[in-house]
């Protein structure tokens, strides 16, 4: 390891934005004091790797309104209760009626469906490849079971998309190179980005979750600079091929779409939605397109393509922080804005 910070510290070439496209990269990355090792020449910045941060405000708005309805109750995990709908979070909603259930596993819908089937339990299933294989077969034990009282309203992503917009001029974000989202490759596999850069001609490097593991990778990526490749610095949990399991109980139960980014705009190719044969379990998510951020001031979309870091954002610290968050950056845990503010 401290011949990969002497490399890395004595670096002395062009000026490189790198970008870490994985909230558990963001988090770690700030835990570790990773930034303040880098000579001011490597740049770390946060895209849009956060399930929560992209999530637009429309559909927290239509969780709140399906919770509103006396036969439905809104199941979620805890980090999707703060997040700022148009007019208010399910937390404030919560406390104003609407009924809304926190759980540890998307499993436990299971048990509270089947226990009380005079409700329907709606999930807020929200994530990228590496959820998608956890609500497949939640709809698969749920047919199994006999169990019909259970909807989904989904906010499922995939990365390879956004990271081409955001390279190809939607956001001009300048990425010099990419650490790929581990647990997304596991999934995926490392081939999941090999077309990408052939095609921006900027590596990507598979990166585990330790601090020496996303160093190691960090000085991957600077010794890379200029090639299309994809290298894996993650085998003991990533390979090539991924998890071809996983992927083909996705694709059993979801079907690629358009999808809309918080603060991006609809992304062609980007999102998964249930089939048509399941949408019976579905809550309505294919409508879901509208961003109206809460605070007009609110600059999550700059942070999420690494325009700016969180610190440039006029509210960061002042109006903006864990105990007020406007905007979704600042209240998840794996956000850029929460982990700047911590760090």
């Amino acid at each position: 390891m401290k011949e990969i910070l002497e490399y890395l510290q004595g670096y002395q070439g062009r000026p490189l934005k790198l970008m870490e496209v994985c909230g558990t990269h963001t988090a770690e990355i700030n835990r570790n004091g990773i930034p303040g090792l880098l000579p001011p020449s490597i740049q770390l910045v946060s895209g849009p790797g956060c399930p929560v941060c992209v999530t637009v405000t429309e559909y927290i708005d239509r969780l709140i309104e399906l919770g509103k309805e006396p036969q439905n109750v809104v199941v979620t995990f805890g980090d999707m209760l703060r997040v700022p709908g148009s007019r208010c979070s399910l937390s404030e909603a919560k406390a104003g009626g609407c009924r809304v259930k926190m759980v540890y596993s998307p499993m436990d819908i299971l048990r509270l469906a089947e226990e009380d089937r005079g409700n329907i339990y709606i999930f807020a299933a929200v994530g990228f490849e590496t959820t998608a294989p956890v609500y497949a077969m939640l709809l698969k034990k749920a047919l199994e079971k006999g169990i019909t009282n259970i909807r989904l309203l989904t906010s499922l992503k995939v990365m390879p998309p956004v990271i081409s917009w955001m390279c190809a001029g939607g956001a001009d974000c300048g990425i010099d190179g990419f650490l790929a989202p581990g647990h997304v490759c596991v999934i995926t596999g490392s081939k999941a980005f090999e077309g990408l850069a052939a095609q921006l001609g900027i590596p990507f490097v598979v990166a585990g979750f330790e601090g020496e593991q996303i160093l190691t990778a960090i000085a991957a990526l600077v010794k890379l600079q200029g090639k299309g490749r994809v290298a894996n610095f993650y085998p003991s949990a990533v390979t090539r091929e991924g998890n071809r399991q996983a992927r083909a109980a996705v694709a059993e139960y979801f079907e690629p779409a358009d999808a809309a980014w918080r603060g991006m705009g609809i992304i062609p190719g980007s999102g998964m939605v249930l089939r048509k044969e399941y949408e019976a379990f579905d809550a309505g998510s294919r409508e879901l397109t509208e961003d109206r951020e809460k605070n007009s001031a609110c600059c999550c979309a700059q942070v999420l393509t690494g325009k700016i870091k969180p610190s440039q954002c006029p509210l960061f610290g002042k109006v903006c922080t864990p105990q007020t968050p406007q905007g979704a950056c600042m209240v998840s845990t794996e956000g850029s804005c929460f982990n700047s503010c911590y760090n």
